[in-house]
């Protein structure tokens, strides 16, 4: 029986020294591997709305035009600057105010030329024989002549009204293009409690 408590006692001895020559091992591997072999820790990528505007990559930077020269070009030639921010659907509304505007301004530029010269006519010689000798009196002309140049100077107003508002609409779209507005601003109706008690209606505006 001595035989084999020795002999078992040998054997977990045994086992004892295999393990912790192979936990031995183990140790100075892992302390032999060089830093070059460890994984690189790479900082973390910001995506494009949460990085800065300065370290996004020009192409991927929002249009963003500049509103001087947009309101320059639409000063130098109607629809020039809402070409250049991109708002192409208003050109064609631009050009349709200018060919109205110059049909009237051609038009009633004519016309007011025309009854003015009868006009003149008239007052030079009474029995003077032209287009409007049968259907117009000398005082019908002048107030012909008087209408179609109020129509004229009102039309050269308008003109020039129409021509100020593209540009200022190019300059204001061009300081706008990339305005956000959160949607935590909001305006809504809702029922208040009035300082007496008293229901009431009122306006609530969140930011």
């Amino acid at each position: 029986m001595k035989g084999v408590h020795w002999l078992l006692l040998l054997t977990v001895c045994f086992f004892a020294a295999a393990r912790a020559h192979a936990q031995a091992g183990a140790d100075s591997a892992s302390r032999r591997i060089m830093p070059d072999t460890l994984p690189e820790r790479h900082a973390p990528v910001l995506s494009v709305n949460q990085a800065s505007p300065d370290s996004i990559p020009e192409k991927l930077r929002p249009f963003q035009p500049n509103p001087k020269k947009s309101a320059l070009y639409s000063a130098i030639l109607p629809g020039a600057g809402q070409l250049y921010n991109r708002q192409y659907w208003k050109i064609p509304i631009i050009y349709a105010g200018v060919g109205a505007a110059i049909y009237f301004i051609v038009d009633n530029t004519n016309r007011y030329q025309r009854y003015r010269e009868g006009y003149i006519a008239r007052i030079t010689n009474a029995n003077v024989q032209d287009e409007f000798t049968d259907r117009y009196s000398k005082a019908d002309l002048q107030v012909l002549q008087s209408a179609y140049r109020k129509y004229l100077d009102m039309t050269l107003l308008f003109t020039g009204i129409g021509y100020t508002l593209q540009v200022m609409d190019a300059l204001a779209f061009a300081h706008l293009k990339n305005f956000d507005v959160s949607k935590d601003i909001s305006m809504r109706f809702q029922p208040v409690a009035l300082p007496h008690g008293d229901p009431g209606l009122g306006i609530v505006m969140r930011f």
